[in-house]
């Protein structure tokens, strides 16, 4: 059945499991933190969708934002001394869009149902444990080529089938299309071959440009995305 659930729209895909830091200094997303920190939204979860378009200056259509996107968890809230926020969040799982309020709350409200992953066919079974292999071989080349041994952790070995493409992208540096067709993807092991496609090729990317992005421990500061 379709649930509600507050939104803040980014310019970025948040994928499930991944960890989201944001910099909150936006009146109305000062008060979602608010109201999630509060309780007065439930379980501390709200909606994180992607903006179609950098141009966009405000979001109140559905058709400006991917029509899926993640429910991210509050984790950690700390209050700045001029109201402002550093929160960290984690991706939970993913959402159809189906309908946008703009005028009920100080922020969005979206009407979404959850998207579950399908299942893995029987005759398929017997490709796991290969396909895990080679994506996380991959994700291995990506992290040896972009950063620093320090800077980068790889999934434990008892990571579900279904969580581990996306935590493979999670600290990647990829194309925000491409994050978002990870995201849309419901097919667990398409999903891996995926990411074994992207990895190897940003992994090529930066040997022949060498052209390193920032490690993934950049990123354990808040970010100032909204």
């Amino acid at each position: 059945m379709p649930e509600t659930l507050p939104l803040f729209p980014l310019q970025t895909v948040l994928l499930p499991g991944a960890n989201l830091p944001l910099h909150i200094f936006e009146p109305r997303y000062r008060q979602l933190t608010v109201d999630l920190v509060k309780g007065v939204v439930p379980d501390k979860r709200f909606g994180v969708a992607a903006i179609r378009t950098p141009l966009i200056e405000e979001v109140d259509k559905p058709d400006q934002l991917a029509a899926v996107g993640c429910s991210a968890i509050l984790r950690q809230a700390t209050r700045l001394g001029d109201g402002r926020y550093d929160i960290v969040t984690t991706g939970e799982r993913r959402f159809r869009l189906l309908d946008l309020d703009a005028t009920s709350a100080p922020y969005l409200i979206g009407t979404v149902e959850w998207i579950p992953d399908a299942q893995i066919p029987p005759a398929k079974a017997d490709r796991v444990a290969s396909l895990e292999r080679s994506a996380r071989a991959a994700y291995r080349r990506y992290c040896e080529t972009a950063w620093e041994r320090e800077d980068w952790t790889e999934p434990d070995e008892d990571t579900d089938i279904g969580n581990l493409a996306h935590l493979l992208a999670a600290d990647c540096l990829l194309p925000i299309e491409d994050r978002q067709t990870l995201l849309e993807e419901v097919r667990p092991l398409h999903r891996l071959r995926m990411v074994y496609s992207l990895l190897t090729r940003e992994a090529g990317i930066i040997a022949a440009l060498r052209a390193v992005p920032a490690p993934a421990s950049a990123f354990s500061a808040p970010m100032n995305l909204n």
